[in-house]
């Protein structure tokens, strides 16, 4: 990846971040800490990997993304309007009596395949859709994205096991191994360790990354499928709450949104840290 084009996307995930932090905190609610740790990644998504329509939503042969993790959707909205599938006003009015953008990914906002958010559900159906391009003989390829709290849910198991049986390679999950989840630190509330191992042991292709840098998130995505009839697994290290210093790592930024003091100590960081970007370019 050239430097350039490092600078193009940490830019535009700042712009996302701050965005996301305006629309959670005008409706005081959601999921800031779970958006932020994925916002790089989806960058990468929609600039680089994913083939779609902006102004054909459902153009038959695009790349199909499913958010497992529905809750942390105010990041993936602000994402689709900034690619034109629908109005940047609709952000104005997420999560609030009237507009068309829920609190959780819905099927009725243009680019989002399946609502999502009760956890433990994208990983089967995006199974479903792997198998019915297979089947149906098409190109367009599935990449699911889902949270690691969703690792303690059965029906992920059985999707796990499902897509290497099935020879799915045209399925790719990304994990957002934050280390946290609703109730506190993985490690205590249900070890996942050895999590590569067992994945492999399921005849996954296991890759671990670091989710925060551009480089390797690409790098991963792009040599998907890494073998030929086995579906494909990135493990992306992230950071709950990445770029904003007092919500990183913190298991309270999974539910709290920022009052007037917060929300202006995150708005000067976010906007101190895209000036320095935009100096360097």
């Amino acid at each position: 990846m050239t430097q350039n084009q490092l600078q193009q996307f940490a830019q535009f995930a700042s712009r996302i971040r701050l965005k996301t932090l305006k629309i959670i905190t005008r409706a005081c609610a959601g999921h800031i800490g779970s958006d932020f740790s994925i916002v790089d990644i989806l960058t990468v998504l929609y600039n680089d990997i994913l083939k779609f329509n902006a102004k054909q939503p459902n153009w038959l042969d695009r790349d199909r993304f499913i958010l497992s993790k529905g809750h942390a959707c105010a990041c993936l909205y602000a994402i689709l309007a900034e690619k034109g599938f629908f109005p940047k006003s609709w952000l104005d009015k997420f999560y609030l009596p009237g507009g068309l953008l829920p609190g959780h990914a819905t099927h009725t906002v243009p680019g989002i395949e399946v609502s999502t958010g009760a956890l433990g559900h994208g990983l089967p159906i995006a199974c479903g859709m792997s198998l019915a391009a297979k089947l149906d003989r098409k190109k367009w390829r599935v990449f699911c994205l889902i949270s690691d709290g969703e690792l303690d849910e059965g029906s992920t198991w059985e999707a796990l096991l499902f897509a290497p049986h099935h020879q799915l390679d045209n399925l790719t999950i990304i994990i957002d191994y934050n280390k946290i989840q609703a109730l506190g630190k993985n490690d205590k509330v249900l070890n996942l360790e050895p999590l590569v191992d067992k994945l492999r042991a399921f005849n996954w292709q296991v890759r671990e990354i670091d989710g925060h840098n551009f480089n390797e998130i690409k790098s991963a995505l792009i040599i998907a499928p890494v073998k030929t009839d086995s579906p494909s697994c990135i493990i992306a290290n992230t950071i709950k709450g990445k770029g904003v210093s007092f919500m990183e790592d913190k298991l309270e930024w999974h539910y709290k949104t920022p009052n007037d003091k917060k929300f202006e100590k995150a708005v000067k960081e976010l906007k101190t840290q895209n000036s320095k970007l935009k100096t360097t370019t």
